[in-house]
């Protein structure tokens, strides 16, 4: 499998010269277009990261639409969600669940299956599911009896490895089992799990799937750990003026945006994952963290710079 390899391997990664780089911030929210969803791309050839506007606010069927029509040739693409959901913790994703499924590409099949007559790509239907709904916390009080893992005592809910790699940088990672909470990452990462899995075929996820020698690939991206290595702080990870914006990208070496004054903090992630994107591409050592194991890719996945 090229570019993956298990840990504890000195093997050498090879990765694809990319062209582009596409850095997605994403939404589960209800509706069809959002406010926060934003699309941001660099090129290779440097020069400032650019805002791609249609004129209207995108929906989650914009952007898969444009990922299997529309993308430009060699790109790396960064979709700000959690890929896959918690399986080593627990030796499964909804352990005791007779069909849990086995691996991160049964498990977007499953959820695209059970959601399929939500509008919009949405993934009510699965949190809602009599048989998965005790798995997660949602709102109005509604703890699942299994959404800390057999009694776990924290009360965070359950993590993959890609995210306990995140806290030890200094990320505050969240379950995509808790849909509680301006900083749940839950729907999000479901909704997503639709677009991963009409993807397929179409255009490679890593590490799910191996690592291309050539061509475009699609990673998941946490834009905290973009901010980190533009010298902010987790705390500090939202920018909302184009100043801190631009020093942000001054950081990465990135020519500034043009403008000034209030930005979006959707936008400004995306601009920011973009250029850090391009930044750290090249790095063999992003390819190929310590904690990712092939059983690892195959279930839950990995967070590109979760080293």
């Amino acid at each position: 499998m090229v570019g993956q390899a298990a840990a504890g391997t000195a093997r050498r990664v090879t990765f694809p010269r990319f062209s582009h780089f596409l850095a997605i911030d994403w939404s589960g929210a209800a509706g069809e277009r959002h406010k926060g969803i934003a699309l941001a791309l660099a090129d290779a050839a440097g020069g400032p990261p650019v805002l791609i506007d249609r004129g209207r606010g995108w929906s989650r069927a914009d952007v898969l639409a444009l990922l299997l029509e529309d993308l430009p040739p060699d790109t790396l693409v960064g979709l700000d969600l959690g890929m896959s959901l918690p399986f080593a913790d627990c030796e499964g994703f909804f352990p005791g669940l007779t069909n849990s499924p086995p691996d991160a590409r049964s498990l977007w099949a499953m959820v695209d299956d059970i959601c399929a007559d939500d509008p919009h790509l949405g993934a009510s239907s699965f949190v809602d599911h009599p048989d998965l709904s005790t798995y997660f916390r949602r709102h109005g009080g509604r703890e699942g009896e299994r959404f800390r893992c057999d009694g776990a005592a924290h009360g965070r809910g359950r993590f993959r490895v890609t995210e306990h790699a995140q806290a030890a940088q200094g990320c505050k990672p969240y379950s995509n089992f808790n849909l509680i909470g301006a900083a749940q990452v839950g729907k999000s990462s479901l909704t997503g799990m639709r677009v991963l899995h009409r993807l397929e075929g179409a255009l490679p996820v890593w590490p799910v799937d191996p690592l291309p020698e050539t061509g475009s690939v699609l990673v998941e991206i946490y834009t905290s750990l973009a901010a980190l290595d533009a010298r902010r702080s987790a705390a500090r990870s939202k920018i909302r003026t184009i100043v801190d914006l631009n020093r942000a990208l001054g950081a990465l070496a990135s020519p500034p945006v043009a403008g000034d004054g209030p930005i979006d903090d959707h936008s400004s992630d995306a601009l920011l994952a973009a250029v850090w994107l391009r930044d750290v591409a090249n790095d063999p050592a992003r390819w190929q963290p310590g904690g990712l194991t092939r059983e690892i890719a195959r279930t839950e996945g990995w967070t590109f710079g979760a080293l």
